[in-house]
């Protein structure tokens, strides 16, 4: 039976471990998480994904063949250091953290200082649609062998580049557009409804664009990535900023869809609105609590 390890239990991390399992590869999974408050919440979903939980990152990697690093850019270098160490001959990292070119070639080279090799992998569109067909993008020594074995579990995973930072590159700049749509419609639509002008702001922009879906339900998913995942999708952004900036772009308009991206969900836990009670999500109500705990407490 084939062993994967997967480091990060967040969305991504519980989709492909219940996935993986499904088609009968023994998973392991460690989070930090399960040193912290939230760890018997995370234990019940591990267990009910028939999903083994290591006691530790150490522990985790026992007998894996490969390793898949699902979690924030922020701890994406972390992991790769604490892995280097562990790591045995034949063991293959696949970052699929979403960070800079730079990022991942730096963890590249933490992974080749000790026994383990690297693979740079690009996630390229959200997991919770396709889940285990979301397109996967793979750079590295070792992505045409890696990819064949993804793709016989089910996966979309398609070899790229022999060369770490290839596909990040890809998916950092395709960011710049995706999550700045994002961050536009956030920023559009609040100002719009205040003025009351939101439904000719859509019909105006559907018009435009008759094919996006600003008639339908465009506007609710744009804006529902964000207050779900804004926090993370800001780190990303980071990451973007530094990929533009070491190509000699200024990356302004990244830096602000950063910001725009950290606001939203950083107002909801402000005005203690659980995005789970927003479900299912429609931006106007999502505003419309936004606006009247901020009239409420004005007048106060």
């Amino acid at each position: 039976m084939m062993q994967i390890t997967i480091i990060g239990f967040g969305e991504a991390g519980r989709i492909y471990a219940e996935e993986l399992t499904r088609r009968g590869v023994q998973v392991s999974i460690w989070d930090k998480k399960f040193l912290s408050a939230e760890a018997d919440k995370l234990r019940l979903l591990a267990r009910e994904m028939n999903v083994s939980v290591a006691p530790s990152f150490r522990t985790a990697l026992e007998g894996t063949s490969l390793i898949l690093s699902l979690v924030t850019a922020n701890n994406a270098l972390s992991v790769a250091q604490e892995a280097a160490r562990l790591m045995k001959s034949g063991q293959i990292l696949l970052d699929f953290n979403s960070v800079a070119p730079g990022t991942k070639r730096d963890a590249a080279a933490m992974i080749a200082a000790g026994n383990g090799r690297y693979l740079d992998v690009a996630v390229m569109a959200p997991v919770p649609p396709k889940r285990l067909a979301t397109p996967l993008l793979l750079a590295g020594d070792d992505a045409v062998e890696v990819a064949q074995q993804l793709t016989v579990l089910g996966c979309q995973a398609t070899a790229v580049s022999g060369k770490v930072g290839d596909v990040s590159a890809i998916k950092m700049c395709r960011s710049v557009m995706i999550k700045g749509l994002e961050a536009l419609t956030v920023e559009c639509l609040s100002a719009a409804q205040q003025y009351g002008v939101h439904d000719a702001v859509l019909a105006s922009l559907h018009a435009s664009f008759p094919s996006t879906g600003w008639d339908a339900g465009q506007a609710d998913y744009l804006i529902s990535r964000v207050a779900e995942h804004g926090l993370r999708r800001a780190e990303e952004m980071t990451e973007v900023v530094r990929t533009l900036n070491d190509a000699g772009v200024a990356g302004e308009m990244s830096k602000a869809t950063g910001l725009i991206q950290a606001s939203l969900p950083a107002l909801l836990a402000q005005q203690q609105i659980v995005y789970s009670d927003l479900l299912p999500f429609d931006w106007k109500e999502t505003f419309n609590q936004i606006h009247q705990v901020r009239s409420s407490i004005s007048t106060r």
